[in-house]
């Protein structure tokens, strides 16, 4: 069988790389470092005027109605390079939730926006002793009015500094079952009452802790019927797990290859035998990273597919760069910031990220039981 992308394909695949050399540059590079914040605006404006923002969207909503392939492409050279478009991904999932369930007010609102590259997503999920047990959110929304008051805190709001919204699950009803007392809210960052706090992480990223004091907002910011929350949550996470981890791995094979002939070790067999086991990793994170984004096409279908190539991408990232970064010996305590450091940190530095990466959209524990019960039909806890 081929997996290989058609001509078409890999001529856009030219196109990005391209645009890469050219929008990708040294000055970029050192604000991220220097911020942690993997979004940087002057790039996310060139992004947004190649109209690759909500590529994939049908051009009656403002999109280029690229197809699977393009956007393995797009997501997968960005990702590769290092660019800083976790803000660009993180807007896109919160974008591609509104364009299905939003309102004709909340699409026109922060469609046009978000294309343009106006307009940056936050997510606000997870909440201090909930983990990745979304349902178990505290923050309250309570009927004011015509709107709603909005009391609590989140954890790991990833560029909030930086957006304009934080997409923010909370409970308005306290008394229902847990799943089913949570509704959706699209909160500016500018209200009053909001504030945040910077969190910075092993990797050198920089996320925020987020609160919320008598936040007010409009009943025009809830997203879906109230008590819909878990199912927008949810239609949310399929599109947040991929493919995308599966690029930080052949960006784990370029940097091993690089320091390997630096060092003379091109012909070291047990190096070689440890980057030949990252480099099969990565051709099956590929693939099960196009499954999943080929299902998410189909309304409702992609959210076990995108647990599982995430879940093996990040697990094989862990494992691999923790061996190819122990193949550089002392060498591995050498920073980016070092001159000699093995493939210019970038090692070390991709070690670090790997460290959190099965974290981000839920832990592999939470994913394995979703695969568990959702694709082999496990039960959910032991019987008694």
């Amino acid at each position: 069988m081929d997996f290989s992308l058609d001509e078409r394909a890999e001529a856009f695949r030219a196109e990005v790389r391209d645009f890469l050399r050219e929008h990708l540059t040294d000055e970029v590079r050192a604000r991220v470092a220097a911020s942690g914040t993997y979004h940087d605006r002057e790039f996310h404006r060139a992004v947004a005027e190649r109209g690759w923002i909500g590529a994939g969207w049908p051009v009656a909503d403002g999109g280029q109605g690229r197809d699977r392939a393009d956007l393995d492409v797009l997501y997968e050279e960005m990702a590769a390079a290092g660019a800083p478009v976790e803000g660009l991904s993180v807007t896109l999932i919160i974008a591609e939730t509104i364009r299905r369930v939003g309102t004709p007010e909340q699409k026109e609102r922060i469609l046009g926006p978000v294309r343009e590259g106006r307009l940056v997503l936050s997510l606000g999920y997870t909440e201090p002793d909930a983990g990745s047990d979304l349902a178990a959110a505290r923050t309250r929304a309570v009927r004011d009015g015509d709107g709603w008051r909005i009391d609590g805190q989140k954890n790991f709001t990833t560029h909030a500094h930086e957006a304009d919204y934080v997409f923010l699950l909370a409970r308005t009803d306290p008394e229902a079952a847990k799943h089913a007392g949570l509704t959706m809210f699209l909160v500016p960052t500018s209200a009053p009452g909001f504030s945040l706090s910077p969190v910075h992480t092993l990797s050198g990223e920089r996320t925020n802790l987020t609160f919320y004091s008598d936040v007010r907002v409009g009943d025009e910011a809830r997203v879906g019927a109230e008590g819909q929350g878990w199912e927008i949550v949810s239609l949310a996470l399929a599109f947040e797990r991929g493919g995308e981890f599966a690029a930080q791995l052949r960006r784990l094979v370029h940097a091993s290859v690089r320091w390997a002939h630096a060092a003379g070790r091109t012909d070291d067999p047990r190096l070689l035998r440890r980057l030949g086991q990252v480099v099969a990793a990565t051709s099956v994170a590929r693939l099960l990273g196009a499954r999943a984004t080929w299902l998410r096409s189909k309304a409702g279908a992609g959210a076990v597919e995108g647990a599982m190539a995430k879940v093996y991408a990040t697990e094989e990232l862990l494992r691999g760069s923790g061996d190819l970064l122990d193949a550089t010996g002392a060498d591995a305590l050498l920073g980016p910031e070092t001159p000699d450091a093995p493939a210019g940190g970038e090692l070390q530095h991709l070690y670090r990220e790997a460290q959190i990466s099965t974290i981000y959209g839920g832990t592999s524990e939470v994913l394995r039981g979703v695969i568990a019960e959702r694709r082999l039909g496990l039960p959910r806890g032991r019987r008694r």
